[in-house]
């Protein structure tokens, strides 16, 4: 798991794995388990003070991680030592999990919730036998399945940038962990943004929530802005005449010419839908169940 220090990466470089890895989850989970993901780990259950045992702590922040991802109850082994990055996690059949976290928690108690959501979702998917191949895209699967299962908020609300103090935790950039939270907010109907103690997090979190809102924006899709649409109905019109239209920025592709039909990305899970190119209808994703509103 990367570590802070240096300069801090912002937007959304790693948007379309970021994507491919809500439908991943999907598709492994399916949508009745994912919906049983529906509360997030709560503040109360990470709060760390000072007069407590740096290593019972962590166990019971640890246990509260395991339980909130659904893994099997069994002892955790924590360790601290000088490494390069934030904790690493032993992935083994069990029965015990090891997790070794970076010494330097020892005085940022505040952020282990945060290291340990991450190496324990590490732990979820091994045992799931979900991965991404490489070792970025894998570390980015990570993350985006610990925020869209609930513990990933803190992840975000580890990120600081305090003047020549920078921190953050993971690999997505602040705001695609804000855009992860956001599509899990919608999909759950739960605010996350009253647990934010960096200000930036919250930021960050205003950011993605604003990208998200721009996936259920896209044409097909009947809520398309106007320019949307009307780039939408220039494409259906070359695609009637047999001519190639130019790559969309919004996702959609028209295919066959009898009938015709587009294809687009379901903005909750990003499984692609296809369906008849005939006006307004209503498209239901196979994957996670959205019926959604199209004018094709």
């Amino acid at each position: 798991m990367a570590t802070g220090g240096g300069e801090i990466a912002h937007g959304f470089p790693h948007l379309e794995t970021v994507r491919a890895a809500v439908t991943a989850l999907f598709r492994r989970l399916s949508y009745d388990t994912v919906s049983t993901f529906d509360t997030s780990v709560l503040p109360v259950e990470v709060a760390f003070d000072d007069t407590e045992d740096i290593h019972l702590g962590a166990q019971r922040v640890a246990r509260a991680m395991v339980r909130q991802l659904h893994l099997p109850d069994a002892r955790i082994v924590i360790s601290f030592r000088e490494m390069e990055h934030a904790a690493t996690v032993e992935l083994t059949a069990g029965p015990e999990y090891f997790i070794e976290l970076n010494e330097r928690f020892r005085s940022h108690r505040k952020d282990i919730g945060a290291a340990l959501a991450h190496e324990v979702m590490h732990l979820c998917l091994h045992r799931l036998d979900l991965s991404f191949p490489g070792t970025r895209d894998n570390e980015i699967l990570t993350d985006t399945a610990t925020t869209y299962l609930g513990a990933g908020w803190l992840l975000l609300d580890a990120y600081r940038e305090h003047g020549p103090f920078s921190q953050k935790l993971g690999y997505l950039t602040p705001e695609e962990f804000g855009y992860v939270l956001a599509r899990r907010a919608e999909f759950f109907g739960e605010d996350p943004a009253p647990w934010f103690t960096s200000p930036q997090a919250y930021d960050a979190y205003t950011a993605g929530a604003a990208r998200a809102r721009q996936d259920a924006r896209r044409p097909p899709l009947a809520a398309a802005g106007r320019l949307a649409r009307l780039r939408y109905a220039k494409d259906r019109h070359l695609a009637r005449s047999g001519r190639p239209a130019p790559q969309s920025p919004d996702g959609y592709a028209f295919e066959g010419t009898d009938p015709l039909r587009v294809s687009f990305p379901c903005p909750v899970c990003h499984q692609r839908i296809r369906v008849p190119v005939r006006g307004r209808l209503r498209a239901r994703c196979g994957l996670c169940g959205t019926v959604l509103e199209c004018e094709t």
